[in-house]
């Protein structure tokens, strides 16, 4: 009855997070695509991205106080902890275009923001297997992740190389190289999740 119950507390509060990590993507997406207002951006992201913080005391507070847990602890930690930081590294990105005063966006961060939302619908499809206990189904959903992942590699290379090839202002090129590798930095922490989510499949 006591790991039931945990059970239910932990999955829900990963499926939480995981919804919320991925309502954080797609306005992030909607706004690459159509950049108005940044500092209004960026505060929508801030907003979510404290809902996430208090998601994460919520697990970490269940942990400290649960004896018996349905996954291993370092387990339950460790993808808490890269849950977290998927969301952070969007705000840190998002703030990047209020920062740098960033006024309209290129198809390389259009690419880039589809892609990071499409890596964070296979994160819920994956945790969702795991609330419910469908634990062969979450390979599938890290598999897609490892390729996004890839294709983010390939969009940082091709950016870049556009970048220096086609922009003259070095301020321009200083501030889209650094919004293009937070960009693939957020596939990487998705990565990373995957990798995790792997582990548990092993485990079991």
């Amino acid at each position: 009855m006591l790991l039931k119950k945990s059970k239910v507390i932990f999955f829900e509060c990963f499926i939480s997070v995981a919804n919320n990590i991925h309502n954080a993507a797609g306005i992030f997406r909607e706004n690459i695509n159509n950049l108005g207002c940044t500092e209004e951006f960026a505060l929508r992201i801030k907003a979510l991205e404290n809902k996430g913080d208090q998601y994460t005391h919520d697990i970490i507070r269940a942990l400290n106080k649960t004896f018996i847990t349905p996954l291993e602890r370092e387990d339950i930690l460790g993808l808490t902890i890269k849950l977290d930081d998927v969301l952070d590294i969007i705000e840190a990105c998002t703030w990047r275009f209020e920062l740098f005063n960033i006024k309209e966006t290129d198809e390389y961060m259009k690419l880039f923001a589809k892609n990071i939302e499409a890596c964070t619908q296979e994160i819920v499809s994956a945790i969702n297997n795991l609330g419910n206990n469908r634990i062969k189904e979450i390979s599938r959903h890290t598999h897609r992740i490892n390729d996004l992942e890839k294709v983010a590699d390939d969009l940082l290379r091709d950016g870049l190389k556009t970048l220096f090839s086609n922009c003259n202002d070095p301020i321009e090129i200083i501030k889209k190289k650094e919004i293009y590798n937070m960009m693939e930095e957020i596939t990487d922490t998705c990565e990373d999740v995957a990798d995790i989510l792997e582990r548990i499949i092993m485990r079991h």
